[in-house]
């Protein structure tokens, strides 16, 4: 089994994470995306502002329908810091496979910080995301040298979309539509989230 892991706060998750998800799916052929909202990022100083279960739940409104696509809660149940390593180590006990460890160019940068990374290159590959105006030579120019042979590139076409802009525009009460599943919006209005 070929499986990708996309974790994040998704706090609101929007078109451009299943944009990511399909693409590392079409281009790495993996058989499954599991979707794993953080409890806690233990790298984010700011908390979310939005609770788990929140977010949990407009996850799953946005991949419902996707083939071979899933959300998984076990961070949100472990509780406390979402560390990347716990994840990948229940999950290779659990179910064992060749996983691969979605995420943007900016986010690899930051491995080095990451709770026990030498451990989790040996548990898992690196599915990154590259955008214009980087290049595959300028993402992997930023990492260490024994790194790199454990990523793999995934092109992506540039998406003018981050979950911060869209915390502002539905605080103020402007249409988050274009980047938005309509049913997480639904969520949102009914759960009266990102007011001011």
């Amino acid at each position: 089994m070929r499986v990708g892991i996309l974790g994040g706060t998704f706090d609101p998750p929007h078109i451009g994470h299943l944009a990511l998800a399909k693409s590392a799916m079409e281009q790495l052929e993996l058989d499954e995306v599991i979707w794993l909202p953080a409890n806690r990022n233990p790298l984010k100083q700011r908390g979310t502002r939005t609770p788990p279960k929140d977010r949990f739940e407009m996850v799953k409104r946005l991949v419902a329908g996707e083939e071979n696509m899933s959300v998984s809660d076990m961070e949100i149940t472990r509780g406390g810091p979402s560390y990347t390593i716990d994840t990948l180590g229940e999950l290779q006990m659990v179910q064992p496979a060749d996983y691969w460890f979605i995420l943007g160019a900016d986010a690899l940068r930051g491995l080095p910080g990451w709770k026990n990374p030498q451990r989790l290159l040996k548990l898992c590959r690196f599915a990154v995301a590259v955008r214009a105006p980087l290049t595959e030579s300028d993402v992997l120019g930023r990492i260490p040298e024994d790194y790199k042979e454990r990523v793999d590139v995934i092109k992506m076409t540039p998406m003018d979309v981050a979950s911060s802009n869209l915390r502002d525009k539905l605080a103020k009460g402007q249409d988050v539509t274009p980047w938005m599943h309509k049913d997480v919006i639904k969520y949102i209005k009914e759960h009266k989230l990102y007011r001011e």
